[in-house]
């Protein structure tokens, strides 16, 4: 007898945030200067720092500089790779491409830090990752030959892990209307880089653009549920 729980509806999933990737960092005061405008224009939770390979101490202290522009606006600072640096220059973790790299860095970050992973190429190891401990996992970016799936093909991967894992999952949008297609998938995080940097209207505009699409590819995913059930 009684009603049933399992009849309640799940949850609303929260709109997906924002992750900015940055140009390749050499020297980093110009971006200092610009991130706090960058990180009002839009709900940005974290940006992705990659770093132009260098010695360590100058690597450190290129983080440094960055660090407090991108807490201080509430986002979280992860580095490319480098697992060795996150610590020591004060970084809220690492973004590490492939299983290997993510099970090699887990215990030097693990329980302080951030590891997010990308470069899964299959199911199974987007399963495996998650199973490790990654902090999220990530879809759709470019390989180092600068290939990646259709759009389908991410939007489908983000929906299947949304729908059946705990971890988030982060969708890497090459332009707006991915954004838009991946906040429509499920995905927790959207990943922005190259668009956002190359767009003619500038940084600001172009991030508050891929916002607006998120926010609408949301809503819409939403009220297509509503009308399924």
């Amino acid at each position: 007898g009684g009603l049933s729980l399992a009849a309640k509806p799940p949850p609303p999933h929260p709109a997906p945030r924002l992750y900015l990737a940055t140009p390749e960092v050499d020297d980093p005061s110009h971006l200092v200067s610009g991130l706090p405008d960058l990180l009002a224009a839009a709900d940005i939770a974290a940006v992705l720092l990659r770093l132009k390979e260098t010695d360590q101490r100058t690597m450190i202290s290129r983080i440094k500089q960055l660090v407090p522009a991108i807490q201080n606006a509430g986002a979280a600072l992860l580095v490319e790779g480098h697992v060795e640096l996150v610590a020591r220059a004060g970084a809220d973790g690492a973004h590490l491409t492939g299983l290997a790299a993510l099970e090699e860095a887990l215990p030097s970050l693990k329980p302080d830090r951030i590891a997010g992973v990308g470069g899964l190429a299959t199911r199974h190891d987007s399963m495996a990752a998650g199973e490790l401990g990654a902090d999220y996992v990530l879809f759709g970016e470019p390989d180092a030959q600068g290939q990646r799936p259709s759009t389908e093909a991410i939007a489908e991967r983000l929906q299947w892990w949304a729908e059946l894992f705990e971890p988030p999952c982060v969708g890497y949008a090459a332009n707006r209307d991915e954004a838009g297609e991946f906040a429509a998938a499920g995905a927790d995080f959207i990943l922005v880089g190259d668009c956002i940097w190359t767009d003619q209207a500038g940084p600001a505009a172009a991030l508050a653009a891929v916002g607006h699409a998120i926010r609408k590819g949301y809503a819409e995913s939403g009220q297509l549920k509503a009308a399924r059930d």
